[in-house]
């Protein structure tokens, strides 16, 4: 048995006093408390109440930017014309319009929200070749279908059950029941928009003779997804708690939430104080989860000692468990902050399947990258990516693509223009105007903007996993 001590001896009578009392004047970040033998006086109980429902507030949003993130997603594909019986793709390839959080410029995706609380219980076609996953209204992973699902990419029929539903289930569909009404339906076909155009969504009640399908092509559609950073945040999270069964909201979570007033069944009224201070909140947190996302402090992020690339799974757990069990808060909200979506697939793909992600803001001297200045990127010869590797730059404000004259922010395998060096090395440029001859290694960035860099590998290979491959730092020109 291992010995578990009680903690440090008590020491003398006085020392012991002083570790349990409480001084008659506390100088703390939130002002000077005062106190009477332990008692608060007036002026502490206000300036307690008052910071420790900004620390909630602070908290509820660093916990909560998955399911604020989804209710900001599906608003801004409804002002499209996206909903539970269309599907939104981009055709021919996502660009910078749309403001949606990480998206690449070379896959055609394919998104809806289902409506199982109006809908019913719903089938999902998915498309064959195609890598699809579900997540919840609070981004949790639901369920992967195509090549990662229990379809195997041949193609299958998905019934997705309403939270509670205890009718018959018919024979002849990979049976889901999500944790809430509304899921997020991701779909990224790899054989294309043709490929994407055969996915299907209806209810299970018009399956014998299924509706034609309607689709709305969001490629260069100029809406927003991405959620508040300042008190309308809150309201967001109370339209998802409002529009949800509340058995799909975890205890911890709904006690943060209650704590600033928002419940279940009950009008979220915050007085004018309170108000003021949840933007308060929102305002830090948002501060705080760019750090985060930026400069993150777990060891875990970097992608190799002494580097700046970073991932944003830490332990490979798409629900950021620690070896231990333990929730990693600070990743969950680092990578709901800069990206929508998690599944298995892509936080632990194995060599040769799924996908991997390494991004960076930082230049080799480790200052912020800056749209003014040139610089370059070396992938060493032999890019260890089985399908097609990707660099794409984002917008730091926006987490989008980087929004330049170019619609597509992006050097890639694909394109076909992309000049290898005579070493067989690939160097992508950066900057506000293109290298000569190097057009097609060329990333446009903007002058007085910052930017960063996410770099995909599609069916990674054993040498990303080993580390015997290692991209360049960006180095400024």
């Amino acid at each position: 048995m291992p010995h578990v001590s009680d903690g440090p001896s008590p020491g003398t009578p006085a020392e012991t006093m002083a570790s349990i009392s409480m001084p008659e004047q506390l100088q703390t970040v939130f002002g000077a408390m005062d106190f009477f033998d332990g008692m608060p006086s007036p002026d502490t109980i206000t300036r307690s109440y008052d910071a420790l429902d900004l620390l909630r507030g602070i908290e509820v949003f660093l916990n909560c930017v998955p399911g604020a993130s989804m209710v900001a997603m599906r608003r801004g594909l409804r002002s499209v014309g996206i909903d539970s019986h269309t599907i939104g793709y981009t055709a021919p390839r996502c660009g910078s319009a749309p403001m949606i959080l990480t998206a690449n410029t070379e896959t055609t995706y394919g998104m809806a929200f289902l409506a199982l609380d109006q809908d019913g219980p719903t089938v999902i076609e998915a498309p064959a070749n195609s890598l699809c996953f579900v997540n919840d209204l609070w981004q949790r992973h639901v369920a992967d279908m195509g090549i990662a699902g229990p379809d195997k990419g041949d193609g299958g029929k998905y019934l997705f059950l309403p939270p509670g539903h205890d009718g018959d289930v018919p024979d002849g569909y990979f049976v889901v029941r999500p944790a809430t009404f509304s899921s997020w339906v991701l779909m990224r076909a790899l054989g294309g928009v043709q490929g994407l155009l055969t996915a299907r969504i209806y209810p299970l009640s018009a399956a014998a003779e299924p509706p034609d399908q309607h689709f709305v092509n969001f490629a260069e559609s100029d809406f927003n997804t991405i959620h508040a950073n300042d008190f309308s945040f809150f309201e967001e999270i109370d339209t998802l708690v409002q529009g949800e069964p509340p058995q799909a909201l975890d205890p911890e979570r709904a006690g943060q939430l209650a704590a600033i007033g928002i419940v279940p069944g009950k009008p979220f009224r915050p007085d004018d104080r309170m108000r003021a201070i949840l933007d308060t909140a929102a305002r830090i947190a948002s501060g705080i989860v760019r750090t985060l996302c930026f400069k993150p402090r777990d060891p875990a992020c970097y992608v190799y000692p002494g580097g700046s690339w970073k991932t944003p799974w830490p332990s490979r757990s798409h629900e950021f468990l620690s070896p231990e069990g333990a929730r990693l808060l600070d990743a969950r909200a680092l990578f709901h902050y800069v990206g929508a979506g998690t599944s298995p697939a892509m936080a632990a793909a194995a060599v040769g399947a799924g996908s991997q992600y390494a991004y960076t803001a930082e230049d080799s001297t480790g200052a912020w990258l800056d749209g003014a200045r040139h610089y370059t990127l070396t992938l060493p010869n032999d890019i260890p990516a089985k399908n097609f590797w990707a660099v794409n730059v984002y917008d730091p404000q926006t987490r989008s693509l980087l929004r330049t004259d170019h619609p597509y922010p992006s050097v890639n395998s694909l394109s076909g223009a992309v000049q290898a060096e005579d070493n067989g090395d690939t160097v992508v440029h950066f900057g506000p105007t293109a290298p000569a001859g190097r057009e097609g290694n060329w990333i446009q960035t903007v002058p007085g903007k910052g930017w960063f860099v996410l770099l995909r590998l599609y069916g990674p290979l054993e040498s990303w996993f080993d580390q015997s491959w290692r991209p360049g730092e960006i180095e400024p020109a």
